[in-house]
């Protein structure tokens, strides 16, 4: 973990869904070139904690320092924005669009962002390049495997260049194979300097990170 000021900081996090607590008071730095593994049973709050550090759901108290800038005290354009070329964000059951190829879906964040078709297309290539699929631009992801679709949603995340990857179980829904290749992928992207935060219930990846924080009952119980 590189000794540099925490690029991104979770500040005494709560949140609650109803009468269930999932977080009550969460702390955590975030370094520049950290490789974090989040681990958990089902329900601590370790989904809960990647998607407000994400700007997809805001907590109920407490706040989330960007560049010690508060995500939070941010108007929704900004979060918008943060959420498009800050971030990439990878889930468990991919959500890439099923009536686009994947060069498609990995052009969409480019054309949000407002880049031209051209440009797009090019940043997209390269990226999918760089997770192995440079051979299925063209397939949509019917045509794809499971590990071929989780590649092209990692490449959607990268391909305007983030300064930090969460993941979200992007192994949950793989066989064990297929899922220690995307964890090699991510170790990789980690090497090259990208910072990432994944959640994973698999004890075996998450001793391969550089840190793993544990959560129970919505507080941290270890950070090493």
């Amino acid at each position: 973990m590189s000794v540099d000021r925490a690029i991104l900081r979770a500040d005494n996090l709560y949140r609650s869904f109803g009468e269930i607590e999932v977080l009550k008071g969460v702390s955590l730095n975030v370094h520049q070139g950290d490789f974090i593994t989040v681990v958990g049973a089902s329900g601590a709050g370790k989904s809960s904690l990647l998607h407000i550090l994400g700007g997809l759901d805001a907590p109920d108290k407490g706040d989330v320092l960007y560049m010690d800038d508060s995500l939070y005290g941010w108007n929704e354009e900004r979060r918008s924005y943060y959420r498009n070329r800050e971030i990439g964000f990878v889930f468990q059951f991919y959500h890439i669009l099923s009536e686009f190829s994947a060069l498609e879906n990995v052009m969409m964040p480019c054309l949000i962002a407002g880049l031209n078709k051209a440009e797009a297309e090019t940043m997209a290539e390269s990226v999918l390049e760089q997770v192995g699929l440079s051979k299925r631009l063209l397939q949509r992801p019917g045509e794809l495997s499971g590990g071929e679709q989780q590649r092209v949603a990692i490449a959607r995340a990268l391909v305007l260049s983030p300064k930090i990857l969460f993941a979200d179980e992007p192994t949950g829904n793989l066989d064990a194979r297929t899922g220690d290749d995307i964890f090699s992928l991510l170790e990789g992207l980690n090497k090259e300097g990208l910072t990432m935060m994944l959640v994973t219930h698999n004890e075996d990846l998450a001793k391969k990170s550089g840190r793993t924080v544990r959560i129970a009952d919505g507080v941290i119980l270890e950070d090493l």
